[in-house]
C-alpha cells in the first residue's frame, strides 16, 4: 500500500514550487518533507523529483501525482459522510491541460464563478491542442481540452463547441506581400506566425487552399505576443475570432481571405472515475461554453 503522507509531500513540493513552501503548507520542517520524498523514492525504486528550481516531477512522479489527485477527488465525495477524510478548510485542486488560445479568450469567463463557488484551485498546463491529450494519456492531468474526439482509456470526451480562427495580417503587411491579391504562391513566400512546433493551424489552412509547398514562419509561443507580431506586420497568422474582434473592427488587422475561416472543435476530456467535482465541472462547461464557442454544425444531436 502507498503511504499517502509521502504522496502528500510530493504533491506539496510540486504545487508549492519548492521544499520550503511545501513544508509551510504541510506544517512540517523542511528536512521532514525531504525525508518523506527520499522514503517515497526508496519505496518506488527511482526518483520522483528532478531537484531543479522549481522542482519538477519525473515520469513516475507524474503518475503518482495523477493517482493522488484522483484519490483526493474521490475522497471529496465522501466528505459529507466521513468529514475527517480530508483536512478541513483546504480547497480542492485540479490539474488541467488546455491550449493558450482558450486561456486567452473564454476559459476564465467560463469557470470563474464555478471555481469560487466550489473553492477550487486550478493547476493549468498550457499546451497545444495536439499535445494536451498526450498529457492526459501519460496521467499528468485530470482533464484537458483538445481537438481530438477519441478519449484515452478510462476517460470520456464531450464536444463543447468550435473555436473559429481567421487568417489575418496588418494592412501594411497586406500591402507589402499581397497587394495584387492573395495567392498560394504569395502565401508560401510571405512569413507567417506559428505558435510552436506542435501548432498545425497554419499548415491546415494552407492545405485547405491546396497549397502543397512549405512556407516561412516565426515561432511565437505566446497568444498575446502572437497578436502583437501580426499587428507589427511581422507575418500573417490564424488567430481566434474571439480574440481579435476589436482589431478587425478598427482595421488594425484585416483578413487575408474574408470568406475562409478555420473551425477547430474543442473536446473536453475527463476521467470517468474523477469524482463528483469533475463531473460537476463537466456539466458546467457543457452548459456555459456556448456563450463563447460556436455551435458545431456537423453534430447531429
Amino acid at each position: 500500500m502507498i503511504d499517502y503522507k509521502l504522496l502528500a509531500a510530493l504533491s506539496a513540493v510540486i504545487e508549492q514550487g519548492g521544499f520550503e513552501r511545501a513544508a509551510q503548507a504541510l506544517n512540517l520542517s523542511q528536512s521532514a518533507v525531504s525525508q518523506r520524498i527520499k522514503l517515497l523514492e526508496a519505496r518506488v525504486g527511482q526518483p520522483v523529483l528532478v531537484r531543479s528550481s522549481p522542482p519538477t516531477a519525473t515520469p513516475v512522479g507524474m503518475s503518482l501525482l495523477n493517482h493522488v489527485q484522483q484519490v483526493r477527488l474521490l475522497e471529496r465525495d465522501l466528505l459529507g459522510q466521513v468529514p475527517t477524510l480530508t483536512e478541513a478548510g483546504l480547497p480542492d485542486r485540479l490539474r488541467i491541460a488546455l491550449n493558450a488560445d482558450s486561456l486567452a479568450t473564454w476559459w476564465a469567463g467560463a469557470v470563474g464563478d464555478f471555481c469560487r463557488e466550489q473553492r477550487l484551485l486550478l493547476d493549468l498546463v498550457v499546451e497545444d491542442q495536439e499535445v494536451a491529450l498526450k498529457r492526459m494519456r501519460a496521467g499528468e492531468v485530470a482533464a484537458c481540452l483538445c481537438a481530438s474526439e477519441r478519449p484515452v482509456a478510462g476517460a470520456r470526451s464531450v464536444l463543447l463547441g468550435v473555436m473559429r480562427y481567421r487568417a489575418v495580417a496588418s494592412p501594411a503587411f497586406m500591402a507589402s506581400h499581397f497587394s495584387p491579391g492573395v495567392t498560394i504562391e504569395r502565401l508560401e513566400r510571405a512569413p507567417a506566425v506559428v505558435f510552436g512546433p506542435d501548432d498545425s493551424l497554419q499548415h491546415r489552412y494552407m492545405a485547405s487552399l491546396q497549397a502543397a509547398g512549405s512556407f516561412q514562419y516565426h515561432l511565437c509561443p505566446s497568444s498575446e505576443g502572437f497578436i502583437r507580431m501580426a499587428e507589427a506586420g511581422m507575418g500573417w497568422g490564424l488567430i481566434p475570432e474571439l480574440q481579435i474582434a476589436e482589431q478587425l473592427r478598427a482595421g488594425v488587422l484585416v483578413e487575408l481571405l474574408p470568406n475562409r475561416s478555420l473551425e477547430v472543435p474543442l473536446y473536453w476530456h475527463h476521467w470517468r472515475n474523477g469524482g463528483e467535482l469533475l463531473s460537476t465541472l463537466t456539466a458546467h462547461l457543457r452548459k456555459v461554453s456556448h456563450e463563447w464557442l460556436e455551435v458545431p454544425v456537423f453534430v447531429g444531436n
